[in-house]
């Protein structure tokens, strides 16, 4: 996977807006609102955020929102390409720590209050889940909390999407049921589904209806919550 995604770092911007194109959306659109959504998730929740996992960050295309949401937070981005994080350090300067993940994530035991990671799961073996949300569970804080957004493989425009990326090409897509027993089965508890983005460019008039949806399984996308 490292190798994979060294070769497709240079290229991933294009490949995704050229991706995203048919939404009618750009992908700083699918970028800010994970964030946005985290950020009324943790405070609902009341939740800490001091220091924030990126895991999967790649070419760092959530760094600008974790900035405006989370502008007091310590942000550390994690990847298995160091191309990619290279990528990301110069396109957005900054505080953020960028680091290499290889077999583990290089931070201490419990030092995360949220760890978060999005679309990354559906590019690791589905035989690997349960490890890697153990490890995530190894670096959370008690009173954190995991927040993983995924593609939803029940949207019919989700899967084209999939199957007609380069950059998915090894890709294999997990259902929010699935993720959420391989959270549990990793240790998590409190394991929450809500489904996302419902409405493409043509009807965002109707996005504000989108939060009483997270219960129907048609959205693009889902996210998954759990607590340490």
């Amino acid at each position: 996977m490292e190798a994979e995604f060294d070769l497709l770092a240079d290229e991933y911007h294009a490949q995704h807006k050229a991706n995203v194109a048919i939404t009618g959306e750009d992908p700083a659109y699918f970028a800010e609102y994970k964030i946005a959504d985290l950020a009324r998730l943790v405070h609902t929740l009341a939740l800490p955020a001091g220091r924030i996992l990126d895991f999967g960050s790649g070419i760092g295309n959530s760094i600008p929102w974790f900035r405006r949401h989370f502008p007091h937070s310590a942000l550390s981005c994690a990847d298995v390409s160091r191309r990619s994080l290279e990528i990301a350090s110069r396109r957005f300067p900054g505080a953020e720590r960028h680091l290499l993940v290889n077999g583990r994530v290089p931070v201490p035991p419990a030092s995360q209050d949220i760890v978060f990671s999005a679309c990354v799961f559906h590019h690791i073996a589905h035989a690997e889940h349960l490890r890697w949300l153990a490890e995530l569970r190894r670096v959370t804080r008690p009173g954190g909390v995991l927040v993983v957004y995924e593609h939803n493989p029940l949207n019919p425009l989700t899967v084209h999407a999939v199957r007609t990326c380069p950059l998915d090409v090894n890709a294999r897509l997990i259902s929010a049921a699935a993720l959420r027993r391989q959270a549990l089965g990793a240790g998590w508890r409190a394991a929450e589904i809500d489904f996302k983005v419902f409405f493409p460019a043509a009807l965002k008039a109707m996005r504000p209806l989108e939060h009483r949806l997270g219960w129907l399984p048609l959205g693009a996308q889902y996210r998954l919550s759990a607590r340490p």
